[in-house]
C-alpha cells in the first residue's frame, strides 16, 4: 500500500467516524434512558417476563478505587509531613452497590425487522435507510453476539453501600 493510499484510507475513515460516532453516543443515551423507563416501569418488582422478552434486576456490590481529589484531600489534612501515607489512601478502596439491569429475548422469540427499522428511524435515520442498514447490521450483530452471549446488562444506578453517618 502506498502513501498516498494510507492516507486516503485514513482521511476516509476519520470523516465516517464522525457520524457512526454521533449515532452511537445517541444510542448509548437513548439506551440508558430506556433502560431508566423499564426500571421505573418495574416499579416495585425486581422481574419482569413477557411474552418476547425478560428483565430482571441485580444490586452488585463492587469496589471502587478512593478517587485521588478525595484523597489528596484527605491526606493533607490527616497527615501533612507524610509522603508515604498518600499512596495508601489513594489505593484504599470503598464499596459501591450497582444497579443492573439485565435484559434479554425469552427462549424461542426474536425481536422482527420492524423493532430494528423503529428504533433506526426514531435515531433520525429514514426508514429507506434503516431498512437498506439493517440486513448488513443484522449480520455484523449476529457475528457479535456468538462472541458475547446474548444476555446483556446495563448499569441503571449506583450508591455507597455504607452511609458516611
Amino acid at each position: 500500500m502506498t502513501n498516498e493510499q494510507s492516507v486516503l484510507e485514513l482521511i476516509a475513515m476519520d470523516r465516517i467516524e464522525i457520524p457512526l460516532s454521533s449515532l452511537y453516543q445517541k444510542i448509548k443515551r437513548d439506551k440508558k434512558g430506556q433502560a431508566n423507563q423499564v426500571v421505573a416501569q418495574l416499579g416495585d418488582k425486581t422481574k419482569y417476563n413477557g411474552e418476547r422478552s425478560n428483565a430482571y434486576l441485580v444490586d452488585e456490590d463492587k469496589e471502587k478505587a478512593r478517587g485521588m481529589k478525595e484523597a489528596v484531600v484527605e491526606f493533607a489534612d490527616e497527615f501533612p509531613k507524610y509522603g508515604k501515607i498518600l499512596a495508601g489512601k489513594i489505593a484504599e478502596k470503598r464499596v459501591k452497590t450497582e444497579k443492573h439491569l439485565y435484559f434479554g429475548i425469552n427462549e424461542g422469540c426474536k425481536l422482527t425487522g420492524d423493532d430494528y427499522i423503529a428504533v433506526m428511524t426514531s435515531l433520525g435515520l429514514s426508514e429507506s435507510t434503516a431498512r437498506s442498514l439493517y440486513p448488513d447490521l443484522m449480520e455484523l450483530s449476529r457475528k457479535l453476539a456468538k462472541r458475547q452471549g446474548e444476555k446483556r446488562r446495563i448499569i441503571v444506578g449506583k450508591y455507597d453501600s455504607e452511609s458516611d453517618d
